[in-house]
């Protein structure tokens, strides 16, 4: 099966495979600028930045670590990242991934259409208002993520009514991706919640307003999925986990490691301060939440509204913010290691062209 090139607004991906945005600093300059390059869409996270260079761009920090939301996510950092990327990619279409629940979303939005980004994708909630930030940049392609036909359908009526105007393709998540998901414990093991059962009702609501290109995403693997998937009706794949075991994605060697010496076992869902399951690894912060002896909670960065300025981390036992930045530091003994369920597959690190070679011409 040959796979065709997909299309997200007026940007042509030669290859189907969309790489999915990791923060912190996971997919940054590195990975995205190469998956673009490959011919895939790369995908900068704005999550964090404030730690991009050595927290280069951080005016202030407490601890050693970014003070409040104006630091953690740096428009600075944010801007270099996207450039330092086109340094790689040249002018191929490049994404950013900004998350609907982070503290200033509006201002991250419009930062990335000035910093000259192509397509914005977002999740971690329903971005009924997402195209209000993006006036004046008509070319911006905008890609939300769902989990259901029904959040699908919400969004492109609230969009038209407000904005005359209608996503450019929607990433379709099911409960297999990494981090955070858009189902509770319970739906994420129902079956009619499996991304293979939720494609064709996503497909048949998304040509209901016109056709939109479905990405579909969680648990993506190889190219036996990627066909799978585009059999059932989706236009092209989003993967994220498989990225990191490459030499150009910007994960700590000690990240990449991690993953190599996951079991099947080892990735489990687990709770999060943003107030829905988190997949990941159970490394040693999982065993000292699980003792209440985690790392102090400071809410030093402020990162995402659900939290509540720490409340909610301190019910879960953990800061997501220092977590997600201990694991980009390579710190194996507080870290919080995202993967999807099928990160025990990795067994090599190879590069961004091989790995794009593997996936349209199979292993």
């Amino acid at each position: 099966m040959s796979f065709k090139s997909l299309k997200i607004g007026k940007y042509l991906i030669e290859k189907p495979i969309v790489q999915g945005g990791m923060g912190v600093g996971i997919s940054w300059d590195g990975l995205a600028g190469n998956v673009s390059k490959e011919g895939g869409l790369g995908v900068v996270s704005s999550v964090g930045t404030g730690y991009y260079e050595d927290k280069a761009y951080a005016q202030k920090l407490v601890s050693n670590r970014p003070l409040s939301e104006a630091n953690f996510y740096s428009k600075e950092g944010f801007d270099k990242i996207i450039q330092n990327a086109r340094k790689i990619c040249g002018d191929k279409p490049l994404a950013a991934n900004i998350l609907y629940a982070i503290n200033g979303y509006g201002d991250v939005v419009r930062n990335a259409c000035e910093s000259g980004i192509d397509i914005i994708i977002t999740g971690a909630g329903l971005p009924t208002n997402m195209p209000e930030f993006t006036e004046g940049y008509p070319d911006v392609a905008l890609v939300p993520i769902v989990s259901s036909a029904k959040a699908l359908k919400i969004i492109c009526k609230r969009w038209q009514k407000r904005y005359n105007r209608l996503p450019d393709a929607v990433v379709l998540e099911g409960p297999k991706s990494g981090g955070h998901q858009g189902f509770t414990y319970e739906q994420c093991k129902l079956p009619q919640n499996q991304l293979e059962n939720l494609v064709e009702p996503v497909v048949e609501e998304a040509s209901k307003w016109g056709n939109i290109p479905v990405i579909a995403a969680g648990g993506v693997w190889d190219k036996n999925d990627i066909e799978e998937m585009l059999a059932l009706g989706a236009s092209g794949v989003q993967m994220g986990t498989r990225f990191i075991g490459t030499h150009e994605c910007d994960a700590h060697d000690n990240f990449k490691t991690v993953l190599l010496n996951a079991k099947k076992d080892d990735i489990k869902l687990m709770g999060s301060p943003v107030g829905y399951p988190a997949q990941g690894i159970v490394t040693n912060l999982t065993h000292l939440v699980e003792k209440r002896e985690g790392p102090a909670i400071k809410c030093i960065s402020n990162c995402v509204a659900p939290c509540n300025r720490g409340v909610e981390a301190k019910e879960v036992g953990f800061c997501i913010a220092d977590r997600l930045s201990d694991a980009f530091m390579g710190n194996t003994e507080t870290g919080l290691f995202f993967s999807g369920t099928n990160g025990y597959k990795l067994n090599e690190i190879i590069s961004v062209k091989e790995l794009m070679n593997k996936l349209i011409q199979g292993e």
